[in-house]
């Protein structure tokens, strides 16, 4: 019997119970005639209590631990997103979960947002391109995914209270953009977050599901965020199809009031229940293990040794193989970010320090700093390090934020080191002349106060179970490291605009605008840490012959990179678009294309892109629609937001 069919044999009981979970990961069976589908929490790893009858988190099942979804992006290799979606759908097969909360697309407006390490970037067109790969990775192996969180959940403070103040063309160009890319994938269900946009609450916003459905062309299930659901038929109403999890008092409110339910909206969410149970039995009996566990860990591994940004190298690395002194707590403690994506690796953790014996060197560790606690640190025995630090050819300090400092709930006071680590830090640079600063931390730091005084800074930040052992592979030279930042590192957190934005216990004021990230930066000239897309490599690369020429409706972008040293390596070219000819506010330049590509020493390799229409376009509020203006368009070719390699300008006409 089809959902339509079933649909006609439920009473109104059924139907309400069908809409509202019955626990805590499930939904409601009505008596075993309905599929009763799984979902997990697991966008880095599968996250399920050994007991899936409780809501209990610190009893869950061992699970492959992926690298953070900002290393992920990081690596600025779409295909990767799809190996690790796929092999996330392998995890959920063999604990016969039907449905992955994930992926998370939410923009990075906030440099202390508490969850930033499991967004992908402050570039709307970056995290819509991942997620919508990372989703057909997923169900490529008949396993769901639930994209989240829509929208505007960019800060978790008062997340369940505050409202986002943002006007419709950045709503729509930032915020919005993101999930209308990774729709393209079409995700079995979408998740709603819990704050409210400019008034009303996500789980009750009729317009944006409207935007969603209708414009973006989502056909699937909108599920609440757990406990997102304030106002039970409010949410029916508006469009929300499934409440999680199950809450007894919302339950008994409407059974109450079931009589004056609105039928139309209720079976329509039930249909929207119903057809997805449907989906996941069907798609259940399709099922089947294709990855192997060691083909699933090379996957973690390989992400973190793509996504590793190596910031600053002033000569010293790769290091050769001589004696180093390793110091820091995260050298000795698995850093991950905290909350619902929280994983229990499998594999027992890895010390950096045995990570670089296992590539040759000779390594010796000592506690410096040997806890990080919020933004406070334990500082052991420094003297004892700087001691060994002097006698050493190099010196190591791992250096971060473990979950006590990033996590879901609460954002980050600050985007400094704790001042224990910053006069570690100080102290051993005036005993190596070869300080390397390895960073463990989701979401940008402020190094100001020290970047000067040290000679290397390699960026790992949350890599899943395998995160030493890539860092050991990059500071040796086995692995060229090929990371470039999805993020801007600003110098000072007061130099960021939306910092600055008016918030109080009500709203949260979108005042910036469009002004993120590097937009905000690149078009004011305010000078950064580290710009959007930077990162160096061990190999160097030159840009040169560009050509740009039109061909119909699209315009076709190529040039060549060449490798000009002694080093294979891979080099991520962007590809940004400026228009010269505007009539409406636009950033200096965003990003539209990218590309990673692998080039052998002294070789060169073809770059080439097919812009369309969108690469062109602003969402018109007087229109209401994307809009490509008749004008002049610079295409620039860069090695990040900064390093513009090449230029050149291209023509389009009103047909166009």
């Amino acid at each position: 019997m089809d959902h339509k069919n079933k649909l006609k044999h439920l009473t109104k009981e059924q139907k309400i119970k069908l809409i509202m979970g019955a626990d805590f990961w499930t939904n409601y069976d009505v008596d075993g005639s309905v599929y009763k589908f799984i979902v997990s929490d697991g966008p880095v790893g599968l996250r399920q209590p050994l007991d899936r009858m409780t809501a209990e988190q610190t009893d869950c099942i061992k699970s492959v631990a992926y690298p953070s979804f900002q290393m992920l992006s990081q690596t600025w290799d779409t295909g990767l997103a799809f190996e690790m979606g796929r092999s996330l759908g392998n995890d959920c097969i063999e604990q016969k979960v039907d449905i992955l909360l994930a992926p998370g697309v939410n923009i990075k407006r906030l440099p202390t947002n508490g969850r930033n390490f499991e967004y992908l970037s402050e570039d709307p067109f970056v995290a819509g391109i991942f997620a919508r790969d990372y989703i057909k990775g997923v169900q490529s192996m008949h396993v769901g995914t639930s994209l989240k969180h829509f929208c505007c959940n960019n800060s978790e403070k008062s997340r369940h209270w505050a409202s986002m103040e943002v006007d419709e063309r950045t709503l729509r160009e930032i915020y919005l953009r993101p999930f209308e890319i990774a729709c393209e994938a079409r995700p079995w269900t979408v998740m709603c977050s819990y704050n409210l946009v400019n008034g009303m609450r996500m789980s009750e916003h009729e317009k944006l599901y409207g935007v969603l459905r209708n414009e973006f062309g989502f056909d699937g299930l909108i599920m609440s965020d757990w406990w997102a659901v304030k106002d039970s038929e409010s949410s029916l109403n508006a469009g929300l199809n499934l409440e999680m999890p199950y809450d007894e008092e919302h339950q008994k409110e409407m059974l109450a009031k079931s009589e004056r339910l609105d039928e139309t909206k209720l079976n329509e969410s039930v249909e929207r229940v119903l057809a997805l149970a449907e989906k996941c039995e069907r798609e259940s009996k399709l099922r089947k293990v294709e990855m192997s566990l060691e083909e699933r860990r090379s996957v973690a591994l390989k992400i973190e040794e793509e996504g590793i940004v190596l910031l600053k190298n002033e000569g010293v690395l790769p290091m050769k193989k001589g004696k180093a002194f390793v110091t820091g707590a995260p050298a000795v403690n698995y850093y991950f970010g905290g909350g619902s994506s929280n994983v229990y690796s499998e594999r027992e953790f890895e010390p950096l320090t045995d990570a670089l014996k296992n590539e040759g060197m000779n390594v010796e560790y000592a506690e410096s700093v040997s806890a990080v606690r919020g933004h406070q640190a334990i500082l052991g025995n420094l003297k004892a390090a700087v001691f060994k630090a002097a006698q050493s050819e190099y010196t190591v300090i791992c250096v971060g934020e473990p979950n006590t400092c990033e996590y879901e709930d609460a954002d980050r006071q600050q985007i400094k080191l704790s001042k224990e680590e910053e006069l570690a830090i100080h102290a051993l640079s005036k005993a190596s002349d070869k300080l390397v600063v390895v960073v463990y931390a989701g979401a940008a730091i402020d190094m100001s106060e020290w970047i000067n005084e040290v000679e290397a800074i390699v960026w790992a930040g949350y890599g899943g179970e395998y995160a030493n052992r890539a860092v050991a592979e990059v500071l040796t030279g086995k692995v060229n490291p090929s990371g470039k930042l999805t993020e801007t590192f600003p110098l000072s957190l007061g130099d960021v605009p939306s910092e600055n934005a008016y918030r109080d216990e009500a709203v949260m004021v979108y005042s910036e605008g469009m002004n993120i990230g590097y937009r905000y930066f690149d078009t004011y000239n305010v000078p950064v840490l580290f710009p959007f897309g930077y990162g160096m490599s061990y190999s160097e690369f030159f840009y040169g012959d560009l050509a740009v020429e039109k061909d119909g409706a699209i315009v076709k972008v190529q040039f060549e990179i060449e490798n000009a040293s002694n080093v294979d390596g891979k080099e991520v070219a962007q590809v940004y678009v400026r228009e010269l000819t505007k009539e409406v506010y636009r950033p200096y330049k965003e990003l539209k294309a990218f590309k990673k590509v692998f080039i052998k020493a002294h070789e060169r390799a073809t770059m080439e892109f097919a812009l369309d229409a969108s690469a062109f376009a602003y969402y018109s509020v007087a229109k209401d629609r994307w809009v490509v203006k008749p004008g002049v368009f610079e295409i620039i070719v860069a090695a990040n937001v900064i390093e513009e390699k090449l230029r050149a300008k291209i023509t389009l006409k009103a047909e166009e």
